[in-house]
């Protein structure tokens, strides 16, 4: 997530740096061949190029609606884990305690209870990152090799840079860590074995049935988030939309100068050579707002337009270890470049 009041333009030039040139080269090609070598006939009328491009800009218009439908939900999914993630470090602080156990423990002994279950939330969060951080094949940032400078500068994901064994480390017991990674969808897991536990507190009497059932119904939240957050990982924006959006922006944009030469030309002699220019500005703008919509289709990948999962986790891991009172607490995550990752 850009972290900061906007965009500059050396930026933005930076992102699309490569297409500039592109379309430099498709307007300036058919005003040589207009112009210097006298191939009159190469210019086509205005109209049906308009039209063309009205198809373009109501489609380019539907792509990026539901990229940020997308992208919104994204986010949605985040702040709802963030809430209900509170309300759990509250509940088993409150909910789990010696009111009904068959042996009481001592306060240090429920404090243990309450930090394995809380650490195991945050085992549950870091998890969970980590599976929407993995590449697909029809992410952006997956096979974007054209502009390597941006990506790197821009495109900051820390799940790249660790493994989960190591972020989970001091949050699971080594034998839940070999449990948790011997299994595919580790997150779900998790939650599993958050339930198994509560059974058992149960059982002994740290958790009455009432109270029991609440912090039930907050395990099915979790897994309800997780799934909300792998149907949007793990399902595209529909390919034959993106397909077909990006044919009828290249069929525009190629035929722009074929349009532009002989309406330049009415207004004297050499004007045809601003076709070079509006040519670029024309399919820069198209293009770039095709490239909006396809860089908010997948809001998990990291990059300068995602939702930062890393720095949201890292605000619930310290609000979470506050509950207990802890005060060895990792540093919030802060923005690199102006990205928030």
């Amino acid at each position: 997530m850009h972290a900061g009041k906007r965009f500059t333009t050396f930026q933005a030039l930076m992102w699309t740096r490569n297409d500039i040139l592109v379309f430099l080269i498709i307007g300036t090609l058919p005003v040589i061949l207009y112009d210097l070598l006298d191939l009159k006939w190469l210019s086509i009328p205005w109209l049906p190029i308009a039209l063309v491009g009205t198809a373009v800009a109501f489609i380019t218009g539907f792509k990026n609606n539901a990229s940020y439908d997308r992208l919104w939900e994204g986010r949605k999914i985040w702040g709802a884990i963030v809430n209900t993630s509170r309300s759990w470090g509250m509940m088993v602080l409150d909910y789990v305690n010696n009111d009904h156990a068959l042996q009481k423990l001592s306060e240090a002994e429920l404090k243990t209870i309450h930090q394995r279950l809380i650490y195991r939330h945050i085992a549950w969060m870091t998890a969970l990152r980590f599976q929407l951080r993995a590449p697909r094949v029809w992410e952006n940032m997956t096979h974007d090799k054209s502009n390597i400078e941006f990506r790197d500068k821009y495109f900051d994901v820390v799940e790249t840079k660790h493994k989960l064994e190591d972020d989970i480390h001091s949050f699971l017991s080594e034998e839940e860590k070999k449990y948790i990674l011997s299994k595919k969808n580790r997150a779900t897991h998790l939650i599993r074995l958050q339930s198994k536990d509560l059974k058992e507190l149960k059982q002994q009497g740290y958790i009455e049935d009432f109270r029991h059932m609440d912090l039930e119904n907050k395990l099915v939240d979790f897994y309800t988030h997780q799934g909300q957050g792998e149907r949007i990982k793990n399902f595209p924006y529909p390919r034959q939309y993106t397909t077909i959006n990006s044919i009828f922006i290249w069929i525009f944009i190629l035929l722009l100068p074929f349009g532009m030469m002989y309406e330049f030309e009415k207004i004297g002699d050499h004007f045809v050579w601003l076709t070079i220019p509006f040519t670029v500005i024309s399919a820069w703008v198209f293009h770039t707002m095709d490239k909006i919509g396809t860089s908010s289709e997948s809001p998990f990948e990291g990059g300068a337009n995602d939702i930062p999962i890393t720095a949201l986790s890292r605000t619930i891991e310290i609000d979470l270890r506050e509950m207990l009172d802890e005060t060895d607490l990792p540093e919030p995550v802060q923005p690199v470049n102006d990205i928030l990752s």
